[in-house]
């Protein structure tokens, strides 16, 4: 590993734990050079996803894009960023767990509501709204009143959800 302050590639690891989450090694290093000492983290690989549009075109994953949708998703309601990271790393582990790695928009669309159902219902609502493309109020007093109804969906089964 090439040392930050002086540039040479001569280290060794003074002190390996694994992360607070659980996916990353934490490793602190010492230059040999310079004695700087810094740290790195080392994780898997994210699997390469791709993710198939409703016009059947295809753009890579974006965990940024997501996270951004959930955001929006939770604007002015009382949801903190690390609830939302957290979901956003449920859902793409969830994604990745299922071995495919192409996703169309609809599990991608079914798999946030499911995360936003449990987390904030306002927020379910306002995504459920945009990804449904509901057109009038009547639609969005006919998925209120099924919220309290409804048990969260199944992600495993996403043909049965309209």
């Amino acid at each position: 590993m090439r040392c930050p302050k002086c540039h040479k590639d001569e280290d060794k690891v003074i002190d390996s734990r694994i992360s607070r989450d659980g996916v990353a090694i934490r490793r602190r290093r010492e230059c040999l050079s310079c004695d700087h000492r810094f740290t790195t983290y080392e994780t898997i690989e994210p699997a390469d996803l791709v993710v198939i549009k409703r016009n059947g075109s295809r753009e890579p994953f974006d965990r940024e894009k997501l996270l951004r949708g959930l955001a929006k998703a939770c604007e002015k309601r009382p949801v903190g960023m690390d609830e939302l990271k957290a979901a956003t790393d449920a859902i793409i582990a969830e994604l990745e767990n299922e071995g495919s790695r192409e996703i169309p928009t609809k599990l991608l669309g079914i798999k946030v509501m499911d995360k936003l159902h449990g987390i904030d219902p306002v927020a379910y609502v306002r995504y459920a709204s945009v990804y449904r493309q509901f057109q009038d109020v009547g639609e969005f007093i006919e998925e209120i009143n099924s919220m309290s109804r409804r048990v969260p969906r199944s992600t495993l089964h996403p043909e049965l959800i309209f």
